[in-house]
């Protein structure tokens, strides 16, 4: 049904740095094979406002990492751990719109079954929907359509 897997959890506790910075070092982290990185906000010693930094990986990417949280955060110090997560599989087909292709991310109980649920890619409807000056939500409207004709259509 579902899968199983190890994942690597990074975590650090940032307070001190331009959180102007913070959407590079995520982008960088994603770019590097991050799995996710995500940032919340968190009170830290003497009331002081901060930031957590938490990142999962493989652990093959465990070092690359490591370089770019040091290199682009004032942390001084990381946490890490691993922990077991649950899966759904997941795929990806290309609907096509009247816009252009827009990838669509599946979810699914198994491979090659019914998605349990669908998603355009947002990026792929941004580009789309500056291409032809229309608002994205008409991009995504679009391509949830292409994608459920199709889904019908393969039954």
């Amino acid at each position: 049904m579902v899968y199983s897997e190890e994942v690597l959890v990074m975590e650090t506790a940032v307070d001190d740095m331009n959180s102007e910075f913070f959407p590079y070092l995520v982008d960088r982290l994603l770019e590097a094979g991050a799995l996710d990185a995500y940032l919340q906000p968190i009170i830290m010693k003497k009331g002081r406002p901060g930031t957590m930094l938490t990142v999962l990986a493989r652990e093959d990417r465990q070092d690359v990492l490591l370089k770019i949280i040091y290199s682009e955060t004032s942390t001084l110090g990381v946490r890490l751990r691993t922990e077991r997560r649950i899966c759904l599989h997941r795929d990806f087909l290309t609907a096509q719109t009247d816009y252009g292709a827009v990838r669509v991310k599946l979810a699914l109980e198994e491979p090659g079954e019914q998605p349990l649920r669908y998603a355009p890619e947002f990026e792929d409807c941004r580009a789309r929907a500056q291409e032809h000056s229309v608002p994205v939500q008409s991009v995504y409207r679009a391509a949830m359509l292409a994608v459920e004709d199709s889904l019908k259509n393969s039954k």
